[in-house]
């Protein structure tokens, strides 16, 4: 990579900072973004609601990449990373799998641990479908 010359690290695209974020255009569409791996809502707070402290679901300690984050175009940040599509026979599996694992709720109490190992949950089998797909990929 030239230096000065930022890529999107899914698609790998060049990305830049020269404006047009978000527009329905190329330019827009190659935006850099920043991808936070964890919320910050996860710890308990927001950079959009300064001040305001929540609940958080994990403890600072508990996942070591809080505050790091990736750059991406803002297709893969915005279309890709926060709106996947996930249709319902996938959803009634990550049912059935939160089922077996006791981390569904009938009703909702004030305790966020089956939200918690839902997360953790979902994490997991990404990272195992990854691996499996790459896998297969590879020769």
């Amino acid at each position: 990579m030239k230096k000065g010359i930022n890529k999107c690290g899914l698609c790998g695209c060049v990305i830049h900072n020269n404006g047009g974020y978000a527009e329905p255009t190329v330019d827009g569409r190659s935006h850099r973004t920043k991808h936070h791996y964890v919320a910050e809502r996860f710890f308990g707070r927001s950079n959009n609601r300064r001040g305001e402290i929540r609940e958080g679901i994990f403890s600072d300690e508990e996942l070591d990449i809080k505050q790091k984050f990736g750059e991406y175009c803002y297709d893969c940040h915005e279309e890709l990373l926060h709106n996947p599509i996930i249709l319902k026979t996938e959803m009634d599996k990550l049912s059935e799998i939160f089922k077996i694992i006791g981390a569904n709720e009938d009703v909702k109490t004030e305790r966020k641990d089956k939200l918690k190992r839902r997360i953790i949950t979902l994490k997991e089998v990404i990272r195992k479908g990854i691996d499996i797909y790459l896998s297969e990929l590879k020769p």
